[in-house]
């Protein structure tokens, strides 16, 4: 997969970003080519190397359909979580770094599916905080809306099911 200065990606864990530049540099004694990412949150820099791309998850924003897929799963789409909390957080893990939309949407409804049934640790709220947060944000490009608007279209996929996005603190 290649990209070009200025488009939007998404980094795994992290949200979206933007392709800054695209540069080589010398590393270990052979020439490289990496991508130096702005993230749009934090506007942090990554560079990332052509060779890795692949394996750290890197992928373009979602498009209309998939967003629309995610959407359709919030509204009413079944998802079971783990009881055991080790497995839960590690299950919930793996599916925050694999970086999919639909992953992450998973994750963040079966976290508030369990935060409906009791409180959640504070581990959890912070993963919850942030799969919210990676969806906001890529609904907000994918959309070409704000994110406050893109937190409205959550909320009433979510309404569907008996769920809501917890008020941010």
């Amino acid at each position: 997969m290649t990209f070009s200065i200025g488009d939007k990606v998404v980094y795994p864990n992290q949200g979206v970003a933007t392709i800054e530049n695209i540069s080589t540099r010398s590393f270990e004694g052979q020439f490289q080519r990496f991508y130096l990412l702005r993230l749009v949150y934090s506007s942090m820099t990554v560079m990332v190397p052509f060779s890795n791309v692949t394996s750290v998850g890197i992928r373009r924003v979602a498009k209309g359909q998939d967003v629309s897929r995610v959407l359709e799963f919030l509204a009413g789409g079944r998802c079971t979580c783990s009881g055991d909390w080790k497995s839960r957080f590690k299950e919930n893990t793996d599916k925050m770094q694999d970086g999919r939309l639909c992953e992450v949407a998973e994750v963040l409804k079966s976290l508030l599916v369990l935060q409906a049934e009791k409180p959640l640790s504070f581990r959890e709220k912070k993963m919850l905080d942030r799969a919210r947060h990676l969806l906001v944000s890529e609904l907000s490009i994918a959309r070409h809306i704000g994110e406050a608007e893109a937190e409205i279209v959550l909320n009433q996929a979510l309404r569907k099911s008996g769920l809501a996005l917890p008020a941010v603190l």
